[in-house]
């Protein structure tokens, strides 16, 4: 070789010589003794280029979209009306997910990229929770009527038994100039929400809707059915012994609990359903302009939306299998089919 010039610079027919070593494993220089003297081509291996090559081209294999323009234009057509309507996507897919024939969080990058006709504005949930409250130290067992019916009584009761039907209820309260609210009672097992219209936020109006409850189910059906009511401390749910004893006053119909200052999460399912009425009504919203017949409607739409917690099922399919079908009866509660 010329001291003066590389060959590979000035020849063009140059061929570099290769080490015969290479022809047999392990087919790099990195082990030879040979290597640091060694004027022929050489062939080293570095793990971690090898894992930034890999990097690199995993990353951009999954780049950009999988889907031909007409695959495209059929999932279009199918997303923007239903979401449009307010569907969410979890709906959609428990009845198109065939036609679609991509998965959901596919589909949510797809509408984040702009690729459909619909943006994430058009979503119904594109927010962030806000940060839990921490409890206070303030105690509510100070209430004569939260003694010994506090969460943590709620915990040891349902420990002892472990197949109890629990009800989360809860009221939802319009703007301060109106009156009406809303009387939540959410089943844990199947989330099938009820939806009662309170003229006023008393104890008077929750005990009525516990009166009708029992007179149309009959005492036995209504403790079947509410055998464990789990609340907040709000004032009108203050009457417990009202809540709890039958009409004739002979009878326990239920039993009631009550969460923990500021610790909304632990009736959870109760105030997840909660955002499916603020779909409709937003919140500050009166609820004066209603009627009890139109909160049987908005049940209806609520209850019949299939979700990805109850594994693609709405909540009246779970409750026409787990709950007594009287109560559906009672409530007028229907499936509504969507198309």
């Amino acid at each position: 070789m010329c001291k003066k010039y590389r060959c590979s610079d000035v020849c063009k027919a140059y061929q570099p010589q290769q080490c015969p070593k290479l022809k047999k494993a392990p087919y790099v220089c990195n082990g030879c003794g040979k290597r640091v003297n060694c004027m022929m081509e050489k062939k080293i291996y570095s793990s971690k280029y090898a894992e930034d090559c890999y990097r690199e081209t995993l990353s951009s294999s999954r780049e950009g979209i999988n889907q031909t323009p007409e695959s495209i234009q059929k999932m279009n057509d199918i997303l923007t009306p239903l979401i449009k309507k307010g569907q969410s996507i979890s709906h959609i897919y428990a009845t198109h997910a065939e036609e679609l024939g991509c998965s959901k969080r596919t589909t949510y990058t797809y509408i984040d990229s702009g690729v459909f006709d619909v943006r994430n504005i058009d979503l119904r949930r594109k927010v962030k929770y806000k940060k839990r409250k921490k409890s206070t130290s303030t105690s509510a067992k100070s209430r004569a009527y939260r003694i010994n019916h506090n969460y943590e009584d709620f915990q040891k009761y349902i420990e002892k038994k472990t197949d109890v039907s629990i009800v989360e209820m809860d009221c939802v309260e319009g703007n301060k100039d109106g009156h009406k609210v809303l009387l939540t009672l959410t089943f844990r097992k199947t989330n099938l929400m009820l939806i009662f219209l309170l003229e006023n936020q008393t104890q008077e109006e929750v005990l009525k809707v516990f009166s009708w409850l029992e007179e149309k189910l009959g005492t036995d059906r209504f403790k079947s059915l509410f055998e464990v009511i789990l609340t907040d401390g709000g004032s009108e749910f203050s009457d417990r012994e009202g809540m709890e004893t039958s009409q004739d006053g002979k009878k326990q119909r239920t039993i009631v609990f009550y969460c923990d200052p500021y610790s909304f999460w632990q009736k959870g399912c109760c105030e997840k359903n909660h955002e499916y009425i603020r779909y409709v009504r937003k919140k500050g919203s009166t609820f004066d302009d209603l009627d009890q017949k139109k909160m049987t409607i908005l049940a209806n739409h609520i209850n019949s939306t299939k979700r990805d917690s109850l594994n693609g099922h709405s909540p009246f399919e779970l409750s026409q299998l787990l709950l007594d079908n009287k109560l559906l009866s009672v409530m007028r509660y229907k499936l509504i089919v969507a198309l």
